[in-house]
């Protein structure tokens, strides 16, 4: 038996994934970004094959992550998880800065940004592990607190999109009264 409930209580954040240049770009939330290595510092992005930034990533060989605050309004959210790049420009009227490599980093909402240039990508399935090497990190505002997906979940009420790597269907949720049997 697989209590699903059990999977929500492994720690994630809350990130914006970029890749692209100044002439087309695209993003994604992610709560799978985690620090791989020390020396050098790298950093891994679980992305959904089917994930059109994935594409960019590839193409461009390089990616941005966002760090964002507790407070980031659900539009944002919103825009960069559950909307398709292939159908809007996600980064369109947002504040968006170009790294060494040219990729757009999302600025809107940030606590923290880095970027990384892509050195391994392994295919897991139903998605792709990015792993970049970082070459550039920032903190954007220290006085804020990043956005775990503990927080999103538990005080927002946020849900994961069906493409996000934690996604759960509903039905295979147990309910309590399920364990009392």
């Amino acid at each position: 038996m697989i209590d699903f409930e059990a999977l929500f209580k492994v720690s994630y954040g809350l990130y914006i994934v970029c890749s692209g240049d100044k002439i087309k770009g695209n993003g994604f939330i992610s709560n799978s970004i985690f620090q791989v290595t020390a020396e050098p510092p790298q950093f891994a992005a679980c992305c959904n094959k089917n994930n059109y930034t994935a594409e960019f990533i590839k193409k461009h060989q390089a990616f941005s992550i966002s760090v964002l605050s507790q407070e980031t309004p659900s539009d944002i959210i919103g825009r960069f998880g559950y909307k398709s790049g292939r159908d809007t420009n996600k980064l369109k009227g947002l504040d968006i800065n170009y790294g060494e490599t040219g990729v757009p980093i999302v600025m809107n909402e940030s606590v923290a940004t880095m970027e990384c240039k892509l050195v391994q990508t392994s295919d897991v399935g139903t998605h792709l592990i990015f792993i970049g090497e970082l070459i550039q990190a920032e903190i954007i505002d220290e006085n804020r607190d990043p956005l775990t997906y503990a927080y999103y979940r538990q005080i927002r009420k946020g849900i994961a999109p069906k493409n996000a790597p934690t996604y759960v269907d509903k039905s295979k949720l147990l309910k309590k009264k399920d364990f009392l049997k």
